[in-house]
């Protein structure tokens, strides 16, 4: 390798990393807030509720989410129809870019499953949400009681 090979190289390497613009994650352009969790009695499955506000100029999608507390956590849509309800599994939900997408009682929402250990109202849980693009936001939620009916009642 010539002298003149042996300092391009270098140069060439740095011009590649500097010429790439780095693209920001989905989760870079989420906050979350007012999140909480209903706390339910016995093993039954907690509901777990979150503002979703995204500041960038595309849209995002949560695709999941997961938490060292419960061995399972699995997005869902509450619905219903003709005086019956009807909760069932979605892949996803969209944020759109400027906007908010809630996860509130009564729809979208968080089904955690088998709490590791018992989870009193008051305790914060840490929640780990899921993007399209693999990317992931910690949110602490607060575990509220059984008649709750939002973040701070």
């Amino acid at each position: 390798m010539s002298l003149r090979t042996a300092l391009a190289l270098p140069l060439l390497a740095a011009g590649l990393m500097f010429g790439t613009t780095a693209q920001a994650s989905e989760a870079d352009h989420i906050r979350a807030s007012q999140a909480w969790i209903r706390v339910l009695p016995g093993d039954l499955p907690a509901g777990a509720y979150v503002t979703l506000e995204n500041t960038g100029d595309q849209p995002a999608s949560l695709r999941g989410a997961h938490t060292a507390s419960y061995a399972g956590a699995m997005l869902h849509q509450s619905s219903g129809e003709g005086g019956v309800s009807r909760m069932s599994m979605v892949d996803a939900l969209a944020i759109p870019a400027h906007g908010k997408a809630e996860l509130s009682p009564g729809a979208y929402h968080l089904m955690l499953m088998n709490a590791k250990t018992p989870v009193k109202v008051g305790d914060k849980i840490k929640v780990t949400l899921s993007f399209g693009d693999g990317s992931t936001l910690d949110a602490d939620f607060i575990a509220r009681p059984a008649n709750a009916t939002g973040a701070s009642g």
